[in-house]
């Protein structure tokens, strides 16, 4: 599978690994594409998995629609159900970091028939990080949040100089220096940063009663103490809104960039995991 489709928009995947394989889906964040998984999936292809890696709405170019509301996490969500149907697949394993990561506990909330685990990296359970930005000093760090609600400046600011001013961003938090060259030359095609602000954009129209769903799915969350834009309190207080069974993981030292910085890491959590819980 190279690509798939839904409601118009086509979306352009990354298919590894043996097709008779057990499915893992892999969702990236912003501001990356699929490419952000590349380690972690060769290790997952290695071990007899078939690895799909989207490039999520406003990423590929053919899923790019400009309205807010088309972003809504709703719709996000929707797009992740359209692919495992599109797998053959009767359930996968979902994995998603950054806003991958928070539409994979929406995918997790709305059709946990679907999943055989659920694997989020960096990112809480969404009632745990709400109620963490009245808190702690999770409103703080998520002051990007804010910024990126406006028209045209974030885009301007970040594809100053050729991306380079992303590229510098992205480094202080943590990225290494082949990974931010990477992303901010990404964000310097035609619409893809804006397709990628509007996930933030579109936040505030998602429908947050939703974020207080409890979590029946088999749950792995990664985090890592390094990073600095998710604090340690809705980390910690992830557990409170699982159901199912629960690993919390903790990298110590770790910025928030988990797939790129530790992949084999990762990748050996998530194998366990998965061997814990398959999917027949």
């Amino acid at each position: 599978m190279q690509r798939y489709t839904r409601a118009g928009l086509t979306f352009d995947v990354r298919d590894s690994g043996p097709p008779d394989g057990t499915v893992v889906v892999l969702l990236h964040g912003f501001p990356q594409r699929n490419d952000s998984w590349n380690t972690v999936i060769d290790r997952l292809t290695a071990a007899g998995y078939r690895c799909l890696a989207p490039n999520q709405r406003g990423y590929s170019p053919g899923a790019r629609p400009s309205r807010r509301r088309d972003y809504r996490m709703a719709e996000l969500v929707a797009d992740v159900g359209a692919l495992i149907d599109a797998s053959g697949a009767q359930r996968v394993h979902l994995v998603g970091h950054d806003w991958g990561a928070a539409v994979a506990w929406g995918v997790a909330a709305e059709m946990p028939e679907r999943l055989a685990t659920v694997s989020p990296v960096s990112v809480p359970h969404p009632a745990a990080f709400l109620k963490s930005m009245l808190t702690s000093r999770q409103g703080l760090a998520s002051w990007y949040m804010v910024f990126f609600q406006l028209p045209r400046l974030p885009e301007w600011l970040l594809t100053r100089r050729k991306g380079a001013v992303a590229a510098q961003a992205l480094r202080r938090s943590g990225q290494a220096e082949a990974a931010a060259q990477r992303d901010a030359a990404a964000m310097t095609e035609p619409g893809a940063l804006t397709g990628g602000l509007n996930w933030y954009r579109g936040l505030p129209l998602s429908n947050l009663r939703d974020s207080n769903q409890q979590i029946s799915v088999p749950t792995m969350y990664v985090w890592s103490d390094a990073d600095v834009a998710l604090r340690p309190t809705a980390a910690r207080n992830t557990a409170r809104y699982v159901d199912g069974p629960y690993r919390f993981e903790v990298l110590p030292g770790v910025s928030h960039w988990i797939p790129d910085t530790e992949p084999d890491r990762l990748a050996d959590l998530l194998l366990d995991w998965f061997a814990a819980h398959p999917t027949d």
